[in-house]
């Protein structure tokens, strides 16, 4: 009588079912390590944009450029502090050379615009992973039960008979196989879903603070006749 334990059923399986089932091991794998390593990163990208906040809070009111560029240079797992640093290099150097006719502040709005595509890019590095995972997984189960309906139709035809201790190791096959797909694709769907609300809040930060950043600059720094703005103002 057949032991429907895992160890069990394992060494009953045929070759291409073990390849299934290896298949989708691996794409668990692949996604824990996508999972772990985007959530570190996450973490630590915001407690550096929450110390770069503060540090560079005041040094903006009194619009010290240099000493901000220095300070975001210090934070450069902050998604917020490379786009201001990026931003403020291109502004002050626009408005040192006087480029072409196309205003300094014109030109750190663009290049705000290019930097955050590149840190969106960044920050769903690997999303496509569980993406893949949650879309495929199922249908790699699917084939395993396919190929374990197959295995239990060729014992039928080997051994004559049709009662269930014949087919009952191909039948345990096809339901193992299918239940790690399914065990594989949820959480790579649940933490894909969890992973692009939490981006999507930094991205929507990101575009908040970088229109108050151009702000200043036109308001206060953006003058046709003022670009000296990129010195500190006067107390």
């Amino acid at each position: 009588m057949m032991q429907f334990d895992l160890e069990h059923i394992w060494a009953s399986m045929g070759l291409l079912s073990k390849l299934v089932a290896f298949a989708l091991v691996l794409m668990a794998l692949a996604s824990v390590a996508v999972v772990v390593e985007r959530l570190i990163a996450l973490a630590r990208q915001a407690s550096e944009t929450r110390s770069f906040a503060r540090e560079a809070r005041p040094v903006m009111e009194a619009w010290d450029t240099a000493r901000l560029m220095d300070i975001a240079e210090r934070y450069d797992r902050s998604a917020l502090a490379r786009l201001v640093a990026a931003a403020v290099r291109r502004f002050r150097r626009a408005a040192d050379a006087g480029e072409g006719g196309v205003p300094a502040v014109e030109l750190a709005r663009r290049e705000v615009s290019r930097r955050r595509e590149a840190i969106s890019a960044d920050l769903r590095r690997g999303l496509s992973v569980l993406a893949t995972v949650g879309s495929v997984a199922p249908f790699v189960g699917l084939l395993g039960t396919v190929i374990g309906i197959i295995t239990a139709f060729q014992t039928i035809a080997s051994t004559g008979s049709g009662g269930l201790g014949a087919v009952s190791g191909g039948i345990a096959e096809a339901l193992i196989v299918t239940a790690l797909g399914l065990g594989v694709a949820i959480p790579a769907v649940l933490c894909f879903n969890y992973l692009t609300t939490r981006i999507a809040a930094v991205e929507l930060t990101l575009e908040r603070s970088a229109g108050e950043l151009i702000d200043e600059m036109e308001n206060e720094h953006g003058r046709p006749s003022g670009e000296q703005g990129i010195e500190p103002k006067a107390a």
